[in-house]
């Protein structure tokens, strides 16, 4: 083959070869991009959005009663993290954790307010210094009065119900249907006072305040 020959098959072969690889290259480049390549992160979902929302009215109302966890609002503040750079599970998981913390400390500071109430109630009930009320009917007097199963079982201790009302009783022989009548418990010194005066009143008058009955109303 002739020189001239050869150095046109030559530059035939080179311009096919250009042209090959720009039509790969062109290829290349139009091909669209892979849509799982690079994901977009769209933050939480509603599922996630709501367990956190949960969580938060939880924990508030946990704050309300005073059962506050600080450790929960951290959990919480991970939990919102975590949906922002779109962990959903982890963020759902940490919701569920912080509103589950959050019933268990309402749960036990409900449970001790209402042991302090009964407790406080209790207390209350054991400090009054009365037994309770008596409601004066016709045939009354304080003598039987005392003398009840629901009183005091003892009819000479009537003298701790003449002083626990003495401003409504003016002779304490004389007393009235209607009248209503708080009855003191029984302590110690103050019912031996009680019964060491009704034994030893002396003689008495009906409708006047005896001597005696003054001086045991100013002891």
């Amino acid at each position: 083959m002739k020189p001239i020959e050869l150095l046109k098959v030559a530059a035939i072969a080179v311009l096919t070869s250009g042209l090959m690889v720009g039509c790969q290259q062109s290829s290349t480049d139009d091909m669209p991009a892979d849509p799982m390549a690079e994901e977009e992160c769209l933050g939480a979902t509603p599922e996630v959005r709501n367990a956190i929302y949960a969580a938060k009215l939880k924990n508030a109302r946990a704050r309300n009663l005073g059962a506050d966890w600080e450790e929960n609002a951290k959990i919480i503040e991970e939990a919102e993290q975590a949906a922002a750079d779109c962990e959903n599970v982890r963020a759902k998981i940490l919701a569920n954790k912080a509103e589950d913390a959050a019933a268990e400390a309402i749960e036990a500071q409900m449970a001790a307010s209402e042991a302090m109430a009964v407790e406080e109630t209790a207390t209350v009930v054991d400090e009054s210094p009365y037994l309770g009320g008596y409601l004066v009917v016709s045939g009354d007097n304080l003598w039987n009065i005392a003398g009840q199963d629901t009183v005091y079982s003892n009819p000479f201790m009537w003298p701790l119900i003449y002083k626990a009302n003495s401003g409504q009783i003016k002779d304490a022989d004389m007393i009235h249907p209607g009248q209503y009548f708080y009855i003191p418990k029984a302590r110690g010194a103050e019912r031996a006072a009680a019964i060491e005066h009704a034994k030893n009143r002396g003689a008495w008058m009906l409708g006047e305040t005896e001597a005696s009955d003054m001086d045991y109303l100013s002891q």
